[in-house]
């Protein structure tokens, strides 16, 4: 005889587990919609044509109709709008002057992706006290990168929540997939759909089969579950980014900028069948996070393109008014002004100092 199959009732309430009591109820709390957004804060004339001569421009890079190296440099993460819009200015000023061979992105991140806990970045929190205002931080975000475009400089960021880009994909000419999402399907069908070139970076531990496989995977079309400019709930269909790239960032407990490892970068997206075009990151693993170490990076960087290494097409520099960094103080208005509050960074007088000897080594050594 068959025993009958007995299904409990499913409970109303999460009982509690071991006498801790259950997590409070989920809460949703309504977002402006993209248009919505967009309407607010409107793409203007000025900044819409930063953008698409920015996207220009890297997309020849990449395909090398220009022989310039693209700079992406900034702070790691915008906290203090006001300062960010300084720098801007300031690197606005040194990229007209070095743009006959560097060709100069802002780094504008918003969103920090969190091994385990700490600020994510002005999207989340804005107010930097866990309040977690997102829409405020996201209303902030889209002024902060208006700003930068109407400035006429190109803006680079990193996309780390999918529904980020209907919100401020149409003011970003580069974007970057983090060492920590490459390795996701929704982060590489995402990139399949954007505008502009996109560089992913290699594994946490080095490797680089994984930006390798995002790469292949994001250059072909996708179908996915999005949401549209109305703010609903869509599949989106992409044609897929062929100007997708490799960017070595360090790993595993070394650096992977130096020679040998560029050139087994090279073979590997060669084996893929891939354009050989890679970015150097000049912090993270490639700089031990020792912002001191970063103009040495990129010098040695400089060198392999003056022997002839051309499959090196951008650098990225991790860079603010002071030096170094600062923690999160309880009374935001002991911050100190420029300074950055998650990875160290060069400070300006470093930036230029940096960016100059490029240019001068690298006028040489680049056909123009």
């Amino acid at each position: 005889m068959t025993a009958s199959l007995s299904i409990p009732p499913v409970p109303t309430r999460r009982p509690a587990l071991d006498g801790v009591p259950p997590p409070s109820p989920i809460e949703f709390h309504p977002m402006p919609s993209p248009a919505e957004l967009r309407e607010r804060l409107p793409l203007s004339e000025r900044a819409a044509a930063t953008v698409q001569a920015g996207r220009r421009v890297l997309r020849d890079i990449l395909d090398r109709s220009d022989p310039r190296l693209f700079v992406v440099v900034g702070p790691c993460s915008i906290h203090d709008p006001a300062a960010g819009l300084e720098y801007a200015r300031r690197l606005r000023r040194l990229a007209d002057e070095l743009g006959d061979t560097l060709f100069l992105v802002m780094r504008a991140y918003f969103e920090k992706p969190r091994t385990t806990v700490g600020w994510k970045g002005l999207i989340n929190d804005p107010d930097m006290d866990d309040s977690c205002r997102i829409a405020d931080g996201m209303a902030l975000a889209r002024r902060f990168l208006l700003d930068v475009n109407e400035l006429g400089l190109p803006v680079a960021t990193e996309a780390l929540d999918p529904v980020s880009p209907q919100y401020l994909g149409e003011l970003v000419s580069w974007t970057a997939i983090g060492a920590r999402t490459t390795e996701s399907q929704v982060h590489r069908e995402m990139s399949s759909g954007l505008a502009s070139p996109v560089g992913f970076k290699n594994g946490t531990d080095g490797s680089v089969e994984t930006a390798v496989n995002a790469i292949l995977s994001a250059s072909g079309p996708h179908a996915f579950l999005g949401i549209g400019r109305d703010g609903r709930a869509a599949v989106v269909r992409t044609r897929g980014n062929r100007h997708c790239h490799l960017v070595l960032r360090g790993g595993g407990g070394r650096p992977n900028y130096d020679t040998v490892s560029v050139a087994l970068a090279e073979k590997a997206l060669e084996k893929a069948h891939l354009p050989r075009s890679i970015v150097v990151d000049c912090a993270h693993a490639n700089s031990w996070k020792q912002h001191a170490l970063q103009p040495m990076v990129l010098a040695d960087v400089v060198g392999q393109l003056c022997h002839g290494n051309r499959a090196i097409r951008g650098v990225m520099i991790e860079s603010f008014l002071e030096p170094g960094n600062q923690p999160i103080p309880a009374d935001l208005s002991q911050l100190r002004y420029g300074c950055s509050v998650t990875d160290p960074c060069v400070g300006w007088e470093t930036t230029e100092a940096m960016l100059r000897e490029a240019r001068a080594r690298l006028r040489k050594a680049l056909a123009f």
